[in-house]
């Protein structure tokens, strides 16, 4: 039988696996999860967003605004500048109506809502009770 290991040994290797798990910890704290971010499918209307992880696509409506008629060519041609496809986007859920996710939705690589910035380019109008 061989002999036993000695207590410094197992000391050793009790600091080598908690290095080990510090490290992978490190390591799934800070790569960026980026590669997996929702991202824009398809523009569907002026205010109608067709996004998708990946795994499944959902409809989502813009939040807080509303596009007269006259203005929707307009500021569907906008959308479709401002998010070519596989444009990657941060939802951030409002509620749900008639089977589509209200969101407001941000590019990962600007600061400002979507919504906000048609509101700006003078296409459409802030909804009330809306901040």
């Amino acid at each position: 039988m061989p002999p036993l290991p000695s207590p410094r040994w197992r000391s050793g290797c009790r600091l080598w696996r908690a290095l080990v798990v510090v490290a992978a910890s490190l390591v799934l704290l800070l790569v960026p999860a980026g590669a997996d971010a929702a991202q824009v499918l398809q523009v569907r209307g002026p205010t109608l967003l067709q996004i998708g992880d990946g795994n499944r696509s959902v409809p989502v409506e813009l939040a807080c605004v509303a596009v007269a008629p006259a203005n929707g060519a307009d500021a569907v041609a906008w959308l479709r500048r401002e998010l070519p496809r596989q444009t990657r986007v941060q939802l951030r859920p409002v509620r749900q109506h008639d089977g589509r996710l209200v969101a407001q939705v941000r590019r990962l690589d600007s600061d400002g809502d979507l919504g906000g910035a048609l509101v700006a380019a003078g296409l459409a109008h802030t909804l009330p009770g809306c901040p």
